[in-house]
């Protein structure tokens, strides 16, 4: 099995409905997407993928539907206060943790067709989340 791996660099805001600790309040993140593809079999080019074509959709991707926004929970109060200012902020019907943006990412991906096996959120440099192709179907590690 071959394997690549290209980092994606954003910055987002959230906040986590229902959470008890300091995460409850608005906060952001300077986060890395870790995109990981894999292939049994190498393209004509020697390639599991051209990391120039994975990093421009990636990167375009990440820019227009996270980077630089408020990600909240669906049933935030604040989502109509933001609204009414035009602020940029995006919705989600489940929390904005590390595991469900690794998930978003992960989906937008292997709808683009890429061989997405693993995408890992680093919110910090020392916490991670990932979600996985063993994720997706339901198999363990």
């Amino acid at each position: 099995m071959y394997n690549i791996r290209k980092e994606i660099h954003f910055c987002y805001g959230h906040r986590l409905l229902n959470h008890t600790g300091p995460c409850r309040y608005l906060h952001g993140h300077n986060a890395i997407a870790l995109i990981c593809l894999n292939s049994e079999e190498l393209d004509k080019l020697g390639m599991v993928c051209d990391f120039s074509e994975l990093g421009h959709f990636a990167k375009a991707w990440v820019d227009r539907e996270l980077d630089h926004q408020l990600l909240l929970h669906q049933d935030d109060p604040l989502i109509p206060w933001l609204q009414q200012a035009g602020e940029r902020h995006r919705v989600l019907a489940c929390n904005p943790t590390a595991e469900n943006i690794a998930k978003l990412i992960f989906e937008a991906l292997a709808a683009a067709k890429f061989s997405v096996s693993e995408v890992t959120v680093y919110e910090t440099p020392t916490a991670s989340a990932s979600y996985s192709h063993a994720t997706a179907y339901g198999q363990t590690r």
